[in-house]
């Protein structure tokens, strides 16, 4: 896979780019290169791929191979957010929450997370449903913070099953139910 996404990649190609790049950031096939990845994700990113873009976010956010830039990572997470990647909304979605090279805005957050939680992406349907709970960047509204942690629970997603196991034990949103908490408290630990 490597040679063709290579030779792909060498023609301009951004998919092949976009590929080569996750290929050096797994260490699938070539040994595991950080600078090679942030590479082959900016020429990919650069034509306007939006995973290339997602991804090249994530290298500056985390700082793999390169210091962390908040405001690199934002930058890039958005232009892929306007082309509807959920999991690049969902992470600007947290640039906001946090204040993470954006001024801190509940409903910015809010709107990012609701773009991804549309999409089914599990971890935005959490992150709204905290901000429901909350009252974050919206009216508290604990009934919707269930559907949305049910939504990502249903998914296999361990904070989402934490999280509506709690609304459970504490009556939020739902009636208070014991059983209901234990069950997904329970899936949770299995995930593990």
């Amino acid at each position: 896979a490597v040679f063709w996404y290579r030779k792909a990649a060498e023609q301009g190609q951004p998919f092949g780019q976009y590929e080569l790049g996750s290929m050096y950031l797994a260490g699938r096939g070539v040994a595991q290169d950080y600078a090679q990845a942030l590479f082959w994700y900016r020429k990919a990113a650069e034509q306007g791929d939006a995973h290339g873009q997602n991804d090249l976010g994530f290298i500056y956010g985390v700082g793999l191979g390169v210091a962390r830039d908040d405001v690199q990572a934002e930058f890039w997470y958005r232009k892929a957010a306007e082309q509807g990647i959920a999991d690049a909304q969902a992470n600007l979605g947290v640039m906001y929450e946090n204040g993470l090279g954006v001024a801190q805005d509940d409903a910015q957050a809010v709107f990012w997370y609701r773009k991804a939680a549309e999409q089914g992406d599990a971890r935005a349907q959490v992150n709204l449903g905290y901000m429901y709970a909350n009252g974050r960047g919206v009216v508290r509204a604990d009934a919707q913070a269930v559907i949305l942690y049910r939504k990502a629970a249903e998914q296999g997603y361990a904070r989402a099953q934490v999280n509506l196991g709690y609304m459970y034990a504490n009556g939020r949103g739902v009636a208070q139910d014991d059983a209901q908490a234990v069950f997904w408290y329970r899936k949770a630990a299995e995930r593990e």
